[in-house]
Order: structure tokens, then sequence, then C-alpha cells
């Protein structure tokens, strides 16, 4: 099989492709080979491109510019994925466009399965339901994986980010009233495979197991740190509310767990949980840097 990738080396497409490469032919293209911005130049490339499979990992993805810059937001997370299908469609391709937990308003208590209504707060999170909506319009068999705080090693995330300033400073905090489900990259790698192994099409959620707030997530990543002995100055996250984030430009949705339920009922696969995957993700690819 042919596996072509737009968006090979963000967090999550630079993991799909070394995965992938192991066992499939995989074109890959960054945003300097093909820019989503660009629909002349997708036309081009993609079709000139021979694959089985086509994988969308591109996207415009900040939440706050996006408020401010509407038609770059849709071009980029809605048009452009919608060519992208047409292109696949039109050489009988399976095409897998990732999506985003930021089409929910975060209201909701429980965790959001594929069946509850979106209701995004953002023009990022609108430009994203709308992407979905116009690649599943194209074909139903389609995939469309909904994502939520990805991490992994090709990228750089927040939980790298609280690492690193753990480093430097005893003085860290985190939002605590904001919760969602991490994602490990290598381990969304190996559970999008068993999506087309099983001919999964429409919208299905991928996350590990369990949900936290950002601080949580933090104070776990630093507690694994010290375990391991990695030196750092900080041992505690202290917290702070979404609402004392002035940066903030663009409301985002305060719960957004995802349901897995859809994908263990097709696979038999439980992913597990967010813990075990930041501590295996810490042990491989920060303590043994």
């Amino acid at each position: 099989m042919k596996i072509a990738i737009i968006g090979a080396v963000g967090r999550l497409g630079a993991a799909l492709a070394r995965e992938y490469g192991r066992d499939f032919e995989v074109s890959g293209f960054s945003r300097r080979q093909l820019d989503l911005g660009k629909l002349d130049q997708i036309r081009s490339l993609v079709s000139e491109t021979e694959f089985d499979l086509l994988i969308n990992c591109a996207a415009l993805t900040n939440v706050d510019y996006c408020e401010s810059h509407r038609e770059e937001a849709f071009l980029i997370n809605a048009e452009a994925p919608h060519l992208l299908a047409q292109l696949a469609n039109g050489k009988a391709a399976k095409f897998v466009h990732i999506s985003t937990d930021y089409v929910f308003d975060g209201k909701q208590q429980v965790p959001y399965t594929e069946e509850d209504e979106p209701a995004p707060l953002s023009v990022y999170g609108e430009s994203k339901l709308e992407g979905e909506r116009r690649v599943l319009e194209v074909s139903s068999n389609n995939l469309v994986i909904r994502l939520s705080w990805v991490f992994g090693p090709d990228k750089p995330s927040f939980i790298d980010q609280i690492m690193q300033r753990a480093r430097e400073t005893d003085a860290i905090t985190a939002v605590a009233d904001k919760f969602s489900s991490p994602t490990y990259a290598l381990d969304a790698a190996s559970w999008l495979r068993l999506t087309w192994d099983k001919d999964a099409h429409g919208i299905l959620h991928l996350a590990n197991n369990g949900g936290c707030s950002w601080q949580e997530w933090a104070q776990y990543a630093i507690d694994v740190c010290r375990s391991l002995g990695i030196s750092l100055k900080a041992e505690r996250i202290g917290a702070v509310s979404l609402a004392d984030m002035k940066n903030f430009v663009a409301k985002r949705p305060v719960h957004t767990v995802l349901s897995t339920a859809k994908f263990t009922a097709l696979t038999g696969v439980k992913p597990r949980h967010w813990r075990e995957a930041v501590a295996e993700y810490i042990n491989a690819h920060v303590f043994r840097k």
C-alpha cells in the first residue's frame, strides 16, 4: 500500500510517517513542500502523487490567530481538506482527515461521543467542523479522526514546555479548570492503522484513556521526571483558572474529554491510560536524551 501524508513533520504526521514507513511506501509532505493555503499547489502535487491512502495531518492550529484571520482559517481547515478529499476520491483512494475536540463547546461533563452535537466556540473550531463536514460530503467512506492534546517525540508540546520550565524555575502554574484527553502520537499511529484495517469511516474519536486538567497533566509529568532522576527546580505545579489567562483571545471549551468506546467496539482495543503513555514518553524520549 502507498500512503501519502500531508503535514509529515508535525507532531502526529512525523510519527505516522516513521511508523508506517517501516511497512509501506510513504510519501510525506511538509508545509514547505505543500502549503494548504495554496489550492493550486495542492492540485498539482497531490494529483502527481500515487497513493492508496491519503492522510491529512496539517491545519491552521493557532487558536487565537484564527480569531482575527477567519478567511485563512477556513481556507486551510475547510477548503483545502475538501479539495484533498476530492483528489483522493478521484484516485479511488481512502482519505483520513485529522480534526479536533475544539468542535465541541465543552459544556458536557461526561466524555463526548461521535454522536454528540458539535458547537464550536471559536473560529478555529468552526473551521475544523466545516472541514469535517466537507470531507464527509465528498464521500461517506472517508474517515475523520478527532484528537485532543497530542504529545510526542517529534515536536515539543505542552508537557515538553512544562518540563523545560521546570528545569529553569521553581514557580510554574497551569490551568486547573480545563479538561481533556492527552493523546500520545505513537499510540495514535497504531490506533489509526487499526481503523483502516477495519475499514472505518465517518467520525471516530482517538485519545488515551482518562481525562485531566492541564495542571494535572503537568504535575504528573514533573513527578515522572523526578522519579527517573531528571534534575528539576520545580516540584509542584500551581493552579490558575482559564479566566486568568488574559492573553487568550479565543474562547476555549472547558471539558472535552473524548469517548473512545466506538473505537474499542470496532477494534477490540482499549486505549491505555494517559498516565502510562506520558511515563513511557518521558522515559523513552526525554530521560534518554
